[in-house]
């Protein structure tokens, strides 16, 4: 019997200890965003878009697949869902502006940037609106979170098959208030002298 109970103590000990990934991927999402949305929102001059490419590869992009990653080994399915998606929204977009990918050239070509890029992100804004419903179970804070991502990017959507500044400007503070929302979500899940509410669901 000691035995026994002295290797049951050296494989916990062995077993390894899986961190919260969340905190990772909230905080790569809000980032990329905030910085972004200040553009959209008008609250810096026009042509420093491109900044946010290098952050949508590898913060917003690659860090929060890896988040999405670890949430699946976690057993996580609506984490590991929502990461690796947003994350791979976040390169997929950066592509657009990387004049080797031809992409915006074509575009541009085919006087078609609005009504695509419209397209693209209606296809977010309903998953989006799906993703919401899965945060119906988990706590008020990502509820607050995706709620306001959804309407970030039903604006964006509209000002960009409307050719609407205003609705662009709209969707940039909307991301803004996002970021703000997503980043405290994040710190909420580190350990910090405070502890900060969520409001769990179940």
């Amino acid at each position: 019997m000691a035995q026994f109970a002295a290797e049951s103590q050296r494989a916990a000990a062995a077993a390894p200890t899986i961190a919260n990934p969340g905190p990772l991927g909230l905080c790569a999402f809000a980032l990329t965003t905030f910085v972004l949305s200040c553009f959209n929102a008008g609250l810096f001059p026009a042509g420093g878009q491109n900044i946010v490419v290098g952050l949508a590869l590898f913060y917003g992009g690659f860090a929060q697949i890896l988040a999405g990653m670890w949430e699946f080994r976690t057993g996580n399915t609506f984490g590991a869902t929502a990461f690796t998606s947003y994350g791979a929204f976040w390169i997929s977009f950066a592509a657009i502006f990387i004049p080797g990918t031809g992409i915006l050239d074509a575009l541009v070509k085919a006087n078609a940037v609005g009504p695509a890029v419209g397209l693209y992100l209606l296809g977010w804004t309903i998953f989006t609106g799906l993703m919401f419903f899965g945060t119906l179970r988990i706590n008020m804070a990502l509820v607050v979170v995706f709620a306001l991502l959804f309407l970030a990017f039903l604006a964006l959507t509209i000002g960009a098959l409307a050719g609407s500044a205003a609705f662009n400007v709209l969707g940039g503070w909307l991301g803004i208030i996002t970021a703000l929302a997503a980043w405290y979500t994040a710190l909420a899940g580190i350990k910090t002298p405070f502890v900060l509410p969520v409001g769990p669901r179940s």
